[in-house]
């Protein structure tokens, strides 16, 4: 972000708002292929995907703002990254029952894979090519490692319909002829799980989208900053797996309470410290505690709502998810901006947090009343 921050003369928060229209764009997009997918199929909707990400990052190189932005939000954003992720999560929901968490857990993880592998070697191709030539590379390596592999991909099952009424297994329940979720309507439920998305995805987007550069304002190399984000998402995928199995056990509405509040711990420890090593053990912590969360909310939707609505339910709540990631990337910059250093940012993720925490708290509690009731009302 400083390489380009200088070549292009532009302010950090200017350059933070294309890497938050990605975001904004993914979500918006997931719900938009998510319907394409039902449609014309799975493989041509990746492949859509695949080539649009390759042409936003051609289109992006050319060096100029407006090219960024529309490069990123629209083609990287909207008909890329919104043509592979979220019809990838729905698609693979419809194939597993008993082990959904750990499954979308394991698709979930290429993510931060890629997160471990592709900052160091950015840098470095930074360094030799510059930023223009490393995105070229990047979306060809898209194309000839995205387009095979399409040819795997397999017709969706038939969606999985739940019974009318399931109260000791998802919350759903009857009530004068209409479905409850956690004694709410759907929609209402489906409101406070956006939101509750929406605000956990704020404080994760800080150090994810600005660990680097607030490391070369600390005085600690760029190489360093690039090695400790590789460190957060590493973390994150080892960890990704155990959330993924808890989520089978507990639900996705506790697991994702459990990673928030592990989320908000780490956080804060970000606040306390500017020691190289003390940074690299609190990325570590922070990507052990966020990794398992957004998965998490895709495991709730689809305890707590039929199959047959999947393809909407989960990229909806997707979107709220990397909306939140969006505007907490901006934000961060935009306080960057005003303030010269990141405490503000880490702080303002804090109580955002903390807003998740108690929405999620406020679920939890409803879908364990609703089971109760419907376990004395059928021992009646």
């Amino acid at each position: 972000m400083k390489t380009m921050e200088a070549e292009l003369g532009t302010d950090r928060s200017v350059l933070a708002l294309a890497g938050a229209l990605v975001w904004v764009g993914t979500g918006a997009g997931g719900i938009l292929m998510g319907w394409l997918a039902d449609r014309i199929g799975l493989r041509r909707t990746v492949t859509i995907g695949a080539c649009m990400i390759a042409g936003g990052l051609a289109l992006s190189s050319t060096g100029t703002i407006w090219a960024l932005y529309i490069g990123h939000g629209l083609m990287v954003g909207l008909f890329g990254n919104g043509g592979v992720y979220p019809p990838l999560l729905v698609y693979v929901t419809r194939w597993f029952e008993r082990r959904r968490g750990a499954a979308i857990a394991l698709i979930s993880s290429g993510q931060y894979v890629a997160g471990v592998v592709w900052p160091s070697l950015f840098e470095r191709a930074i360094d030799g090519i510059g930023w223009q030539g490393t995105m070229l590379a990047y979306g060809a390596i898209t194309l000839a490692l995205i387009l095979p592999l399409t040819l795997m991909l397999r017709p969706t099952p038939q969606a999985y319909v739940p019974l009318s009424v399931r109260p000791s297994g998802t919350g759903q329940t009857q009530a004068h002829g209409h479905r409850r979720v956690m004694g709410l309507p759907p929609n209402l439920a489906q409101l406070l799980i956006c939101v509750a998305a929406f605000c956990c995805c704020i404080p994760m987007s800080i150090p994810s989208s600005h660990v680097v550069a607030m490391c070369g304002d600390i005085g600690i190399k760029p190489t360093h900053g690039a090695a400790m984000l590789s460190v957060m998402l590493g973390a994150a995928f080892l960890a990704r797996q155990a959330w993924g199995s808890l989520a089978d056990r507990i639900g996705g509405l506790r697991t994702a309470m459990t990673g928030s509040v592990c989320q908000a711990v780490a956080i804060s420890c970000f606040l306390l410290t500017q020691d190289e090593t003390g940074l690299f053990f609190i990325a570590a912590a922070f990507g052990l505690g966020f990794s398992g969360i957004i998965p998490s909310y895709s495991v709730a939707v689809r305890d707590l709502f039929p199959g047959t609505e999947a393809s909407w339910r989960i990229p909806l709540t997707l979107f709220t998810a990397m909306s939140g990631m969006a505007f907490g990337s901006w934000f961060a910059g935009k306080l960057y901006d005003h303030f010269g250093y990141y405490a503000p940012a880490f702080g303002a993720g804090v109580a955002f947090n903390i807003l998740n925490v108690a929405i999620l708290g406020f679920l939890v509690l409803r879908l364990a009343n609703t089971r109760r009731t419907a376990a004395l009302s059928a021992a009646e």
